[in-house]
């Protein structure tokens, strides 16, 4: 098969489980939730208090509290909530963008939504001032991804009602945006929700999650390489058929051309993900590319 080929297999976290960064995760938000709630009860980790974000701790200069407080929650439901989300959307997540893009949507969006709450809370300290803490900008980021990626995927929102996946981050939106602009629900960081969905929206519609950023620097990254990769992915021509984007003629363009223009992003993409991340308009284009090769 060619995914157990070397050279086919996604290169960030393969060694253990599919779903190493997942499991990290939760792992690292358990471990501070247990701190967090000895703290509570016996004062234990006075440094605990310096995690959660507040506007005018980003004034004194704690930046790192932009990511810090993406591991903290207020009681154990908060925890249980955000946790179950996370596992529900973070499976289906990672296996369409990889462990490492998780990673960094889940950070990113944690990021982005934290500095929209606090951007709000030093412009309007009455009403979004004060500290945030919680997982929940960044597990909107990835129900973003999945809403994006799967947007006519059927789901149960809240177990009870039956929707499409871009239907529930249209009403999730929907409601981050309303609270935001009519803030009658305290003890909700709305506007970290929407930064957070705003920002992995972003991440996957300008196509970050096909780009692998250690590249630049792979010494195997060169033109016999991808000839290589591109005699590889041998798939049977026509079984994939596709409606929609017409599929480039290898003849109709010069060999470099084609695969500058055509091939190139696929191979970074199989690099990245292995070849069961291509789509069946990518694959189509590799069995053409593969064809001309052939004919050289």
């Amino acid at each position: 098969m060619l995914e157990d080929r070397s050279y086919m297999r996604e290169p960030e976290f393969r060694t253990g489980s599919p779903y190493l960064m997942l499991i990290v995760v939760f792992c690292v938000n358990l471990a501070v939730f247990i701190f967090s709630q000895i703290h509570i009860a016996y004062g234990t980790f006075p440094w605990i208090v310096h995690l959660s974000l507040d506007p005018e701790d980003l004034k004194q200069g704690h930046v790192w509290q932009l990511f810090t407080f993406q591991f903290l929650h207020f009681g154990r439901w908060h925890f249980v909530f955000n946790m179950l989300a996370l596992y529900i959307f973070g499976r289906p997540v990672i296996e369409s963008i990889g462990n490492k893009h998780f990673t960094i949507v889940y950070l990113v969006s944690g990021f982005a939504g934290g500095l929209l709450q606090a951007a709000l809370g030093l412009i309007f300290p009455a009403v979004f001032g004060g500290g945030v803490v919680g997982a929940s900008a960044g597990v909107f980021g990835i129900i973003a991804v999945f809403a994006t990626l799967e947007p006519d995927r059927e789901i149960m929102w809240f177990f009870i009602l039956r929707m499409k996946a871009k239907v529930m981050l249209w009403i999730a939106s929907g409601i981050a945006v309303f609270y935001i602009l009519v803030p009658a629900e305290p003890g909700v960081a709305h506007a970290a929700h929407l930064g957070g969905i705003i920002a992995a929206f972003l991440y996957i519609r300008n196509g970050f999650h096909h780009r692998d950023f250690s590249l630049r620097f792979h010494p195997m990254r060169n033109r016999a390489r991808r000839r290589q990769l591109v005699k590889a992915a041998t798939i049977k021509p026509g079984f994939w058929k596709t409606k929609g984007s017409a599929i480039p003629k290898a003849e109709q363009v010069e060999p470099e051309e084609f695969i500058s223009r055509e091939v190139d992003p696929i191979l970074d993409k199989i690099s990245a993900h292995g070849i069961q991340s291509l789509t069946p308009r990518e694959k189509q284009i590799l069995e053409a590319a593969r064809s001309k090769m052939d004919k050289r």
